[in-house]
């Protein structure tokens, strides 16, 4: 049986999903005779979970003895809904497949009941491309904190804007569409001041932090006239619309925001705002996108602006995770190493 193609079928269900703070997950049920009898995944969080959604779908006993497909471990405990585990030996399944073991210790335990029922589970399928559909879970869990995204967009030779600032515009307009859809995969856009003051952009978001310590930026920009904002500043403000969360460092930033519950954070800022958070660790995936256009400027602002490197095997090292092509820009999808 391929279990690559119907864990794919799972991920390709699981995505459908808008679960945050939990993970995205797809079900496929087969019959005795590995034919396919039911789908489902888990919709939103509070919701039926994935093995749930597909089994209440069969109402005639022809699970049993079958085969349940999923990309996470069923779940054994109770939270807002029963344990899936439970169902699944209730249904008389035969053999579960799985892509990755649950990190959550309040949720794993499922194989462990799965196998002591006497239920046959097979695990590890396309662990990989697991683990990347659900890495803002699995960093939450194992790292408690959010998941940190930066986004760049520069030219062949890594410039954000010209010696005056210009940056209108680096990338197409294929391109900036592309990021916009981005963003909205993750909880809140993070940006900061110099951002702000600079071009003013709207960064329609539900969810927007500012980090704006000296409180520099106008409360009546554009960035401010959407969604639930946040300014994350040393001074103290009174407003009725934004919110202050306490600056300290990014570390403790991080923390505070897991706190609130905000697990992924999309940062697109200049590049001393995102050379701050490479030099934290804070950087879990970057999508790069590269114009072919060179400034041949040596005073241009840069992508990334940290402390002088003397040595290449200082840099920071990334692993190329995808590269798509825009039109005639390139983007460039990178993940730490080791992954």
């Amino acid at each position: 049986m391929n279990y690559n193609k119907l864990m794919r079928k799972c991920f390709n269900l699981a995505k459908r999903g808008k679960t945050s703070p939990n993970p995205m997950v797809g079900c496929v049920v087969l019959n005795s005779l590995g034919e396919i009898i039911s789908e489902g995944y888990h919709k939103r969080c509070g919701e039926a979970h994935a093995e749930r959604d597909a089994l209440l779908k069969l109402k005639n006993g022809e699970e049993k003895d079958g085969t349940l497909i999923v990309n996470l471990e069923p779940c054994n405990h109770y939270g807002k809904t029963p344990p899936c585990s439970d169902l699944i030996v209730e249904r008389g399944i035969k053999r579960v497949v799985i892509s990755n073991t649950d990190p959550n210790p309040k949720a794993a335990g499922g194989i462990k009941k799965l196998k002591n029922a006497g239920i046959e589970v097979i695990t590890g399928v396309l662990e990989k491309e697991g683990l990347k559909l659900n890495e803002v879970f699995f960093t939450n869990i194992i790292k408690k904190r959010p998941f940190f995204v930066i986004k760049t967009a520069s030219t062949l030779d890594g410039k954000i804007s010209t010696c005056k600032g210009d940056s209108k515009w680096i990338t197409s307009a294929k391109a900036r569409d592309y990021a916009h859809k981005l963003r909205q995969k993750y909880d809140c856009i993070l940006t900061s001041s110099s951002t702000v003051i600079a071009d003013n952009p709207t960064m329609k978001h539900k969810t927007k932090i500012i980090i704006d310590r000296q409180l520099k930026t106008d409360f009546n920009s554009e960035i401010y006239k959407n969604g639930k904002c946040y300014i994350v500043s040393e001074k103290t403000f009174e407003h009725p619309n934004i919110e202050r969360i306490e600056y300290t460092d990014l570390i403790s930033l991080s923390e505070n925001l897991y706190k609130m519950g905000i697990m992924s954070v999309f940062v697109e800022a200049g590049g001393k705002l995102c050379g701050s958070f490479l030099k934290a660790g804070l950087a879990d995936r970057i999508y790069n996108f590269i114009a072919p256009k060179i400034l041949n400027d040596n005073t241009g602002k840069s992508s990334f602006d940290g402390e002088n490197v003397i040595k290449i095997a200082d840099a920071k090292t990334f692993a190329t995770d995808n590269v798509k092509q825009l039109g005639n820009d390139v983007l460039i999808e990178l993940i730490p190493m080791p992954y």
